[in-house]
């Protein structure tokens, strides 16, 4: 069985080797070995100007690699671009939309620009529609949107055209706390099926998605392992009111009390955030806050991000 700790493994749908890039005769991306099977979502994080933006513009085929090679399903991109086109699907940090077409239309202009065929525009678009959850604004100019729609649509045109690669930069960038547990529900529901790459800073957002974790700084890749299992499946909660006793909500396996309107919960096996949200919510306590636990992962991340780590 090929060893996902490995930043080269069997068969996989995406593949750097030795990637490098520079910018303005600076050196972004060093030396870069990764890679990505169908059936896993990547969590790429890195302060600011770590590289990551130009990691995944190198990944998603629109950015040549100053040395080295990207590629999909063994073909290298540079070589064969209208791969890409076909086959990954891509959000850049500010989403490519067209603000004077409505919600369909722009789907169904993504739909062909990915060389859907055309007789299958149509159920590709409600596809896309029904997973980001976009039906109230499906009719709706884009324009007159506000930033958690537009995300939510630059998503939709990211998996119009079913995929086999998907690389989100801050996806959950102008969401709100609900709109970003969905789409933390919406990014493990796509890696079941699809190779997955999301980037960002926010560390919940990778404790709760992500199957492995790659650390970039200064553009050298310092770290890639399994997400913390102490990270899995716990969370911290915060009440609008005092909540007498989380351990009674439904799906939680053992609780802390933080403070008067914090907790730190383990859930049993199988349960989710979006239950656990549910289980607050029905409390009369009021749901102001959920988070994954990070704090295995938030070591890792602060040590290497100040220097204090040695590269793994």
């Amino acid at each position: 069985m090929p060893d996902r700790n490995n930043p080269l493994m069997d068969n996989p749908a995406l593949e750097l080797v030795h990637v490098g890039r520079r910018l303005a005769g600076r050196l972004v991306v060093d030396a870069l070995d990764l890679g990505l099977r169908r059936g896993e979502v990547l969590g790429l994080l890195g302060v600011n100007g770590a590289g990551k933006s130009t990691t995944l513009r190198m990944m998603a085929g629109v950015l040549a690699p100053s040395s080295g090679s990207v590629r999909l399903d063994g073909e290298d991109l540079h070589e064969h671009p209208a791969r890409a086109r076909r086959h990954i699907g891509y959000l850049p940090e500010v989403p490519p939309l067209h603000a004077e077409l409505t919600t369909l239309e722009y789907l169904r202009f993504c739909a062909r620009l990915h060389a859907v065929p055309r007789g299958g525009v149509a159920a590709a678009v409600e596809r896309a529609v029904e997973r980001c959850d976009l039906g109230e604004v499906r009719s709706r100019v884009i324009g007159t949107l506000s930033k958690g729609w537009r995300q939510r649509i630059g998503i939709a045109q990211a998996i119009v055209h079913e995929p086999a690669v998907i690389i989100l930069d801050e996806p959950a960038s102008g969401l709100d706390p609900v709109q970003a547990l969905k789409l933390r529900g919406l990014v493990r529901g796509l890696g079941r099926d699809h190779a997955v790459v999301v980037s960002t800073h926010v560390l919940p957002d990778v404790a709760a998605c992500c199957d492995r974790v790659a650390i970039l700084h200064r553009g050298v890749l310092r770290h890639l392992a399994p997400v913390p299992a102490a990270a899995l499946g716990r969370y911290i909660v915060a009440t609008a009111r005092p909540l007498a006793d989380a351990t009674a909500l439904a799906g939680v396996a053992s609780a802390e009390r933080l403070d008067a309107r914090r907790w730190r919960v383990a859930l049993r096996g199988g349960g989710t955030a979006e239950v656990l949200a549910a289980a607050v919510v029905a409390s009369g306590a009021g749901l102001a806050g959920l988070a994954a636990d990070e704090t295995p992962l938030e070591t890792t991340f602060l040590g290497i991000a100040g220097g204090e780590a040695a590269a793994a």
